[in-house]
């Protein structure tokens, strides 16, 4: 039996409800997961976390036990990058896991694949699977891309951007355009992925992945409000002027929640006003971020993405091969 091991890197398990918790824990189960909980998942102090040293402990546990397969992040948050100096990567490197989370946990995902060259996974946290209903395909693809296959991501027909945890029975479901093309093109490379304002976090320090030879997906969650076109291209303006941007392949943007005002003339203008931009295929609407369902992405996968009018499709997979054969050494 697989199993998995829930951390708490950034916020305490301790503010999900009872009922999403007890749903959560069901449906991992019924899966066929063994499911643990680290020492300090539930503590909770006035930022809704716990101290470093606590979760660091916790990590390092997860990684030590050798009947840990999995590590899934509990929930977002604010603060994993309060982590990092704290890490032992050589201790990581020696005893790799799948590492899976999404939003604040993009920090972790980047900052354990650049120091380790280990593959960590984008997707749901346990919190996650906590949701009642349309959480079909976010299973389908954690499941696939977990036993090492290859996937090519869907465009379903509904999606969600609701406040499904604080009302399971009273849902609203959207139609899905699916993604759009806003610049043609072919690409392969390897996946850097995440929540754009949490990658960029990892500027200036020594846990920015190397983009060289990249396809970028990127989201952002709707923190900002009616703001969020004026901050997503700042961030991904600031993202261009790191080292080696001028090595990435192509750009995929996860889909955007309502509240973020976005419309296809507002990412052309985006895209349009960094040329940068306009030797890659770019894609908008991919299927993750911080609305459901959401696709599972590799970091450090490889991926190919073609581009154009009639016909968008990403495929993406983790290479057979040891991932921590060149893990890097700290």
């Amino acid at each position: 039996m697989t199993t998995i091991r829930v951390v708490a890197p950034s916020k305490s398990l301790a503010i999900i409800s009872e009922d999403n918790f007890k749903h959560a824990l069901h449906t991992l189960e019924k899966l066929g997961f063994k499911v643990e909980f680290s020492r300090h998942a539930f503590c909770l102090d006035l930022f809704e976390s716990c101290s470093v040293q606590k979760r660091v402990s916790d990590l390092h546990e997860a990684y030590l036990d050798s009947n840990v397969d999995i590590i899934l992040a509990g929930i977002g948050g604010f603060n994993s990058n309060q982590l990092l100096d704290h890490l032992d990567y050589h201790l990581i490197s020696k005893h790799p896991k799948i590492l899976c989370g999404y939003s604040d946990i993009t920090v972790l995902l980047n900052a354990i694949y650049s120091k380790t060259s280990m593959i960590t996974y984008l997707g749901p946290n346990f919190h996650s699977f906590a949701m009642k209903e349309g959480l079909e395909e976010t299973i389908e693809s954690f499941m696939q891309l977990i036993q090492g296959h290859t996937y090519i991501m869907h465009d379903p027909n509904l999606y969600s951007d609701d406040p499904w945890y604080d009302n399971q029975e009273d849902r609203n479901f959207l139609i899905n355009t699916g993604k759009i093309a806003i610049r043609n093109g072919y690409c392969e490379g390897k996946i850097i992925a995440g929540n754009l304002c949490s990658l960029n976090l990892l500027q200036g320090t020594p846990y920015f992945p190397d983009i060289s030879d990249s396809v970028l997906f990127l989201e952002d969650d709707n923190l900002a409000g009616s703001n969020f076109p004026y901050e997503f291209d700042r961030n991904i303006q600031s993202l261009i002027h790191q080292k080696n941007f001028n090595k990435v392949k192509g750009l995929v943007i996860g889909r955007c929640q309502e509240s973020s005002g976005m419309s296809i003339e507002k990412w052309m203008k985006i895209t349009q006003d960094k040329p940068e931009l306009h030797a890659m295929p770019v894609i908008i609407g991919g299927n993750f971020g911080h609305t459901t369902p959401m696709s599972t992405l590799p970091i450090g996968g490889r991926c190919k993405v073609l581009a154009k009018e009639d016909k968008i499709e990403i495929k993406y997979w983790v290479e057979k091969k040891k991932e921590n054969d060149d893990a890097k050494s700290t």
